[in-house]
């Protein structure tokens, strides 16, 4: 019989939903006390324009780079109609997860699998630095790459570091908007939720896979919940980041456990927690 977490234990999924109900369902399946608690929403572009303009370039551009299942989400939801996938073009995500995002949201507009790169689900992460092992033996002076992204307050984010890799080898690499990020509002029952894990933090571990949703959490969700600040160094966090890790500690979490970021990892991780 696999080990479990302890009954009391409640884990408190903060990602953007619909992705955080769907991990605390596939959590609830294996056995655990999952909870969805987002931090982070999301919403389309004010301005839709620089997505249909892409679809409507697709056909220069040598690679179309896809962030987040968000990002997928949106570019295809603001496809214009007949609008296909170019014949020449690829598209790169960071993980399994979005490409599987990807390949579905990408079939009816002519997107096949062999133009899709992405690090395979063994990769120990699933950011750009598990991708440009792949991306890096193409031929890439003079090409044009999208980054399809999200972004605050108009303002698209790209992949830096991966841009910088692209442009030194003489792409040109600009980021799209095609959502927008914010903190979003807690339910009456979210925020019940959140005080109680607060005030007893041995019985709840948050299970963080943005930076950005601890900014949220501190900046935002706190303050509007009327919520006090509580003692970070008892509350328990799972991360599936090294920089996320980094973003807990600077926060003064002390607590942290880190993990790969599949759910048969963090099922594994979960019920390793004493």
């Amino acid at each position: 019989m696999p080990h479990a977490m302890p009954d009391a234990m409640q884990v408190l999924v903060t990602r953007p939903e619909p992705q955080a109900s769907i991990w605390a369902a596939d959590l609830q399946s294996n056995g655990l006390d999952a909870h969805a608690l987002p931090l982070i929403s999301i919403d389309g572009p004010a301005d839709p324009q620089p997505v249909l303009q892409t679809w409507h370039d697709m056909g220069k551009l040598r690679l179309l780079m896809f962030v987040s299942p968000a990002a997928v989400e949106w570019f295809f939801k603001l496809r214009p109609e007949g609008a296909t996938w170019a014949e020449g073009t690829l598209a790169a995500t960071p993980g399994p997860g979005t490409a599987h995002s990807l390949l579905a949201a990408g079939h009816a507009a002519g997107l096949r699998a062999e133009q899709v790169l992405s690090p395979d689900a063994s990769a120990e992460q699933f950011d750009s630095e598990a991708l440009w092992p792949l991306l890096a033996p193409l031929d890439w002076p003079g090409q044009q790459v999208a980054i399809i992204s999200g972004g605050d307050q108009q303002e698209a984010k790209g992949r830096n570091w991966l841009t910088q890799q692209w442009r030194e080898r003489g792409a040109t690499v600009h980021a799209v908007l095609t959502y927008q990020r914010g903190p979003g509002e807690w339910s009456p029952a979210q925020q019940r939720l959140a005080s109680q894990a607060l005030g007893q933090p041995s019985r709840h571990i948050w299970l963080f896979s943005s930076s950005q949703a601890i900014d949220h959490l501190v900046e935002h969700h706190l303050p509007a919940s009327g919520l006090p600040a509580p003692d970070w160094s008892t509350t328990q966090a799972l991360v599936t980041h090294p920089k996320i890790a980094e973003r807990c500690r600077q926060l003064g979490i002390q607590r942290i456990t880190a993990t790969r970021p599949t759910l048969g990892a963090v099922v594994e991780a979960l019920r390793s927690i004493e």
